[in-house]
């Protein structure tokens, strides 16, 4: 027997998944846009901040749904699993500019910008992929599309190693090291997340297929 993914009544679960990875997406734009033109910095990390609520608002009615569902699209485990990862990159967009704001970053530097860029490329992809976990004939463009996520976290590596040698061979103030580390490293765990995103829906994938 045919085996499906969706009945009518559980379409509200990937309504929140989307909605959350386009919050995703607004969050990433604004974090790449304080970077790029770096005025007003306390309104942009509240306006994160804003945004970063409004993810846990999300999450907090995905698993509400996910306890009072008795039939649910996809393993149980696996909503609530996503879920919780989609608002883990949230919650690291948020703490890099919070950081930039609370520990007075003078000015970002270029590696900041590309992490931010990566970022960004990040939850572009993870916005184009949601939508697919509704439909099985898309399942192909996911795992497409989880591999240009893992490339992105390779990148996103790649500019954080390079950072912080650089970081180290040329910043003589101790505290100047310890702010920009902190940056980096979030928005370095913002694209780990990511991939655990893609690792998840490679997961659901491979289990429906």
């Amino acid at each position: 027997m045919a085996k499906f993914l969706l009945t009518p009544r559980d379409t509200k679960f990937y309504d929140l998944f989307e909605e959350s990875a386009a919050n995703l997406v607004t969050a990433a734009e604004k974090l790449v846009d304080l970077f790029n033109n770096y005025e007003d910095v306390e309104a942009k990390a509240k306006q994160l901040k804003a945004l970063e609520h409004q993810g846990d608002t999300i999450t907090h009615e995905i698993i509400q749904r996910v306890n009072r569902t008795f039939v649910t699209p996809i393993d149980r485990e696996d909503i609530a699993l996503l879920a919780h990862t989609l608002d883990s990159v949230m919650d690291f967009i948020e703490a890099a500019g919070r950081t930039a704001f609370l520990y007075r970053i003078a000015q970002p530097t270029e590696r900041a910008r590309q992490l931010a860029s990566i970022v960004a490329k990040m939850t572009y992809a993870l916005n184009e992929v949601l939508p697919c976990l509704r439909h099985r004939n898309q399942f192909k463009r996911i795992l497409e599309q989880c591999v240009e996520i893992n490339s992105l976290e390779n990148e996103a590596d790649d500019v954080h190693h390079a950072a912080m040698a650089e970081l180290f061979d040329s910043s003589k103030d101790a505290s100047e090291i310890i702010k920009l580390r902190e940056l980096y490293q979030h928005m370095e765990d913002a694209t780990d997340q990511g991939e655990d995103v893609a690792n998840i829906l490679e997961g659901i994938v491979l289990k429906h297929a």
